[in-house]
């Protein structure tokens, strides 16, 4: 775990103050599956060892984190938009979406959102910050909420749909995955627009 990383994202917090909803999502490239989004309020007098960018942990210390994360947290809440609404509306917006949901569900309402990247419209202020997995402590613990819950998402879609390797790949576009389409063809939970040139145009059910 590092300590040192984590403090400075927990400093970077000490910019805003009251309760902090950090905002972020999971899933915006791949190929199959939902996006997830998580909004996280952490409490402001500690913070939780080796919190840090979902995309810098390991698998095991991720979900180590989530359970300490979910524990400790003052409140958090997660949204999933399905790959059918994703088609419909695009990636941004089925994200914009899900981090929407997810900010408006919590059952505390926070003085602010701190979201990563994305510009929002909510009913509480916010501030989008570039790169906020890295920067933030709050965002860096929706990222590993986010993250951790579609993980599990996509391994239970493993058995529901196996021979696509979601459980290893999660629905982005390994050359295993992509093989493994043009094998099998596209599975429910393919999203249709993100299908790419020379994949298969069939359709497994």
């Amino acid at each position: 775990m590092n300590r040192s990383k984590t403090y400075e994202l927990f400093e970077f917090d000490k910019r805003y103050s009251g309760l902090i909803a950090g905002v972020d999502e999971a899933g915006r490239g791949p190929l199959a599956g939902p996006v997830v989004a998580a909004a996280c309020i952490m409490p402001r007098d500690g913070f939780t060892d080796g919190v840090n960018d979902s995309k810098q942990l390991s698998e095991c210390a991720r979900e180590k984190l989530y359970a300490l994360i979910t524990s400790h947290a003052v409140a958090y809440n997660v949204a999933v938009v399905e790959h059918t609404v994703i088609d419909e509306i695009n990636i941004l917006n089925a994200t914009k979406l899900a981090m929407t949901r997810a900010v408006e569900g919590l059952s505390v309402r926070p003085d602010i959102a701190v979201i990563d990247a994305v510009k929002l419209s909510l009913s509480v202020p916010s501030d989008s910050v570039i790169k906020g997995d890295a920067k933030s402590y709050s965002v860096a613990a929706a990222s590993i909420i986010a993250k951790v819950t579609r993980d599990r998402i996509m391994a239970d879609y493993d058995t529901v749909y196996p021979g696509y390797g979601f459980a290893r790949n999660k629905g982005y576009g390994t050359a295993a995955h992509i093989k493994a389409i043009n094998e099998l063809g596209y599975c429910p939970i393919h999203r249709i627009t993100f299908r790419v040139k020379g994949e298969a145009h069939g359709t497994h059910s």
